[in-house]
């Protein structure tokens, strides 16, 4: 994108200096649009089940910055030669998803194209003073996750035959969670900072976080919640290579505790399909936090906080 024109207005709230997950235009006073896309080939065999991550996942973009989503349109690339009706189970997957967030479908397009590709581009709205973004972390704030990591790694080995989707029904249940539940939760308590943890992984995600806020941040390596089996298949190397991209990519951005193991330090700049919120909580409202998670039945885990500095330090608790 640098080489791209950037555009700038008086009603862009964000656009994408900020690495933001969405971009966001004033309307009025009270009422801001938020737009994002997001698509990508099949992580899982089961049609119905890709159509609904995927569209998750493009959902996760409007609740990581406070938004309820409004609208989507499909996007879809499909071979000429496959079973049509595998198509309709992806679409009807992605349908059911936007369904369940209170959205509404309102067509798309697609394209012929030898690998299979699908997404969303999803229109939502809020109010403009509850807009959450990647520069509105403070120092001191926590830092709370509300999805476990190595959704990449465990569906590496999925590919590879190293386990099969019965196997793996927790992890596929995360991916097609939406996030609604964390999103209503940090516009009610008035978070400022956050962010989902998608395909750049937690590292590469929190330093646009960092960054963008001009603060460092601090990770606790032993409170990181993991899906089940995913150290172990990140200890295997089992893992993407955009995992091994992210985690170069972090390279100086990063420094580790000398006893963070390299299999974990794999694991955190995973890149994550669907993941979760990372969001940055004030300690006055930690508790508060804490407690409208849990009423709303939403996992979650508290795995560092944000202080002064740049970059991030893993430590290992």
């Amino acid at each position: 994108m640098r080489d791209v024109q950037r555009f700038s207005h008086p009603r862009l709230l964000v656009g994408s200096d900020t690495n933001d997950d969405a971009g966001v235009y004033l309307l009025g006073d009270e009422l801001a649009l938020i737009q994002s896309v997001d698509f990508f080939t099949p992580m899982v065999d089961d049609p119905y089940l890709f159509g609904a991550i995927a569209a998750a996942n493009a959902l996760s973009d409007i609740y990581a910055m406070g938004g309820k989503p409004l609208t989507a349109l499909n996007i879809a690339a499909f071979p000429s030669s496959a079973d049509k009706s595998l198509f309709t189970r992806v679409l009807r997957g992605g349908a059911a998803k936007v369904k369940e967030a209170g959205a509404l479908l309102m067509g798309g397009h697609t394209i012929i194209d030898e690998e299979p590709k699908y997404g969303l581009a999803v229109t939502g709205f809020a109010h403009p003073e509850q807009i959450i973004t990647n520069s509105g972390a403070q120092e001191g704030d926590l830092l709370f996750l509300t999805k476990p990591l190595g959704v990449g790694i465990i569906t590496t080995a999925l590919k590879a035959g190293a386990v099969v989707e019965d196997e793996i029904n927790a992890v596929l249940l995360s991916m097609a969670a939406l996030n609604d539940k964390a999103s209503q939760v940090m516009m009610k308590c008035g978070v400022k900072g956050g962010t989902d943890v998608t395909g750049f992984g937690l590292l590469g995600h929190l330093y646009e976080m960092a960054q963008a806020s001009c603060l460092k941040a601090e990770l606790w390596a032993g409170l990181i919640p993991f899906h089940a089996e995913a150290e172990k298949w990140a200890a295997e190397e089992m893992a993407p290579a955009g995992a091994y991209r992210n985690l170069q990519y972090c390279e100086e951005k990063v420094r580790f505790a000398p006893q963070v193991p390299a299999h974990q330090r794999l694991l955190l700049a995973d890149p994550q399909t669907s993941g979760g919120l990372l969001m940055c909580v004030p300690r006055r409202q930690a508790s508060r936090v804490e407690g409208e998670l849990e009423l709303a039945g939403q996992d979650y885990a508290i795995i560092g906080k944000m202080r002064a500095g740049s970059g991030i330090d893993v430590l290992v608790d």
